[in-house]
This record gives structure tokens, C-alpha cells and sequence, in this order.
């Protein structure tokens, strides 16, 4: 069987997963380019041919260009997952559990201080339909922990008074509470934008729309945080992104006191492990005690 063929009906397999177009276009890449670097240091076409050297030899021409330990780990758990299908299809052996992962250095998750939220959060305000829509969304990516992705899907019936329903990877749902600071400034937007559109018509039930009536895109939200991260001066080394705002949401919540399964869970992650790693950037917080308010915003101190 072509290496590239099986390529090709993996893509689809992964689809039929329900993976976001994101996480597969990530897996089809990173998967082509190992098919490319084998057929052109190796001359293998066949998926039969391909052997654990040649996984091992791509991971070392990528760690040869400076890629980190994270990354190699990265596309060698896409290869896995790769050949963990071709092998339950019967197609090949499964060559890749023959590569051990690398071992990665710790890295301490760096995230906005309050008081770059505080600024974040004031570079936009009420004054227009746009405005009160992008001060919302960071507000909602700093309070509740949600993920871009997540955010561009939210309709507005998964918004209740008290609560949000977020959909998330492998359509798992999972509960966020809505502080009262977000719902004063949900209420304010809610009412702008009712009356904003009132004479539009609707085709989408997105609780968050673009200005031509569209579901946002990814990269649109990513513009609006960045948008707001230069306005109020966050340092050069903090990546500024939606994502970044989640790392706040979880030490946040660790650092007033929730404690980690908790907060694994409104995160939405698989295992608590994963929520483990915001830990190693707190220094002083005690995140074993729970506490009664761990609203990120309610606890902003600037």
C-alpha cells in the first residue's frame, strides 16, 4: 500500500472522529512531511517499507534544525497514532511504539500579570457594537478558561443565566459558571447587540459574529487579543494569543484557591496531568485549598 494513500484515508478516518479541521490539518502535515523526507532520503514509497530507523531519522533531521523536545514528542505521537491505525486495519506492523518519546525539559508557563488583564480588558469598551463584542470575548477567555475554537461555536442557547454549555474537542461538553463581573458585562453587550441587529437577518445563532453577521474564525479572535495585548503594553515575552489567556484562567483559579481537578475539569482536560503543568508557574500560591470565590476577574488586583 502507498504510503501517501494511507495518508490520505487516515485524514479521513480522523475526520470521522470529529477532530477540529485544525487538529487534522496538523496530523495531514506533519505526516506528509515524514512521507516526504522518507521518500527522499530513503527512496521508500511502500507503508510496508517504512521501518522505526526512518522515524527516528526524521526526528533526528528535525531536532538537527533546533525543534525542542515538545515538538519532536509532538509529531511522534501523530506518527503513532498514524500507524496504530494502519495496524488495526492490518495494513503494517506498528513500527512506531519502537521509538521511545524524548524526555522534555519542564517548562514554567508563563501567562498576563493582573495587571496586563486589567489593561486588556480596558482597551476596549462599550462604545460601539464591535467594541463591546471584543470586550466581552476577552473577558470570557479570561473568566471561564474557554478555547478559541470553542468561543466561534458558542451559540447563543449555550448561553444561560448562570452557566455556559461549551462543546469541546470530541464534542465533550463541559459547564463553566458565569461570575457576576462577566454576567454585568454580558448583560451590557447582549443588550448592543439586540439592538444592533434587530433589522438584520440571521443566518447564524453564534453568541458571538463577525461585522458582516458571520461566525468569528480563529484568527479573528486571535487579532482582537492581540489587538488588545499591544494596547495595553504586555511585555515582548508573553505570547499573546487566546490560549495564553487560558494559561491565566488556570493559574488563576489554582492560585485562588480552587484546587486542580476542578479546575481540570471546567479546562476541559482528559487527565489532570495536563492541568498539572500550570503549576510549575506558581511560586507562592497554596493551590490545594479550595476557596469560595475563584473568579479569575473577581480576584482581579492591580
Amino acid at each position: 500500500m502507498l504510503l501517501e494513500d494511507a495518508i490520505k484515508e487516515f485524514t479521513y478516518e480522523i475526520q470521522t472522529r470529529n477532530y477540529s479541521p485544525r487538529t487534522i490539518k496538523t496530523y495531514r502535515n506533519s505526516i506528509l512531511r515524514y512521507a516526504e523526507y522518507v521518500l527522499k532520503v530513503y527512496q521508500v514509497v511502500e507503508l510496508e517499507d517504512t521501518a522505526p530507523m526512518h522515524i527516528k531519522g526524521y526526528l533526528n533531521s528535525l531536532k538537527d534544525k533546533g525543534r525542542t523536545s515538545v515538538y519532536l514528542n509532538t509529531i511522534l505521537k501523530n506518527l503513532r497514532s498514524f500507524y496504530g491505525y494502519c495496524f488495526k486495519e492490518g495494513y503494517t506492523l506498528d513500527i512506531s511504539k519502537k521509538v521511545i518519546f524524548l524526555k522534555e525539559k519542564k517548562i514554567v508557563i508563563k501567562t498576563f500579570t493582573n495587571k496586563e488583564v486589567k489593561g486588556m480588558l480596558d482597551y476596549y469598551d462599550f462604545s460601539s457594537y464591535l467594541n463591546a463584542r471584543n470586550k466581552v470575548i476577552m473577558a470570557i477567555l479570561f473568566d471561564t478558561g474557554i478555547r478559541c475554537l470553542e468561543l466561534c461555536k458558542l451559540s447563543r442557547a449555550d448561553v444561560r443565566e448562570s452557566v455556559i454549555y461549551i462543546t469541546g474537542k470530541g464534542d465533550k461538553q463541559r459547564v463553566v459558571p458565569i461570575s457576576p463581573y462577566l454576567k454585568k458585562l454580558m448583560i451590557k453587550y447582549e443588550r448592543i447587540r439586540d439592538s444592533y441587529l434587530k433589522d438584520d437577518i440571521l443566518h447564524y445563532n453564534n453568541y458571538f459574529l463577525s461585522s458582516r453577521n458571520k461566525p468569528l474564525t480563529v484568527e479573528a479572535v486571535e487579532r482582537v487579543v492581540k489587538k488588545a495585548s499591544i494596547g495595553a503594553k504586555v511585555r515582548d515575552e508573553i505570547r499573546c494569543s487566546p490560549h495564553t489567556c487560558r494559561h491565566y484562567f488556570a493559574q488563576s483559579q489554582l492560585k485562588n484557591g480552587n484546587d486542580v481537578y476542578s479546575t481540570s475539569r471546567l479546562l476541559g482536560h482528559e487527565t489532570i496531568e495536563i492541568t498539572k503543568r500550570y503549576l510549575q508557574g506558581l511560586k507562592d500560591a497554596d493551590v490545594v485549598e479550595k476557596s469560595i470565590k475563584t473568579s479569575p476577574l473577581m480576584n482581579l488586583k492591580v
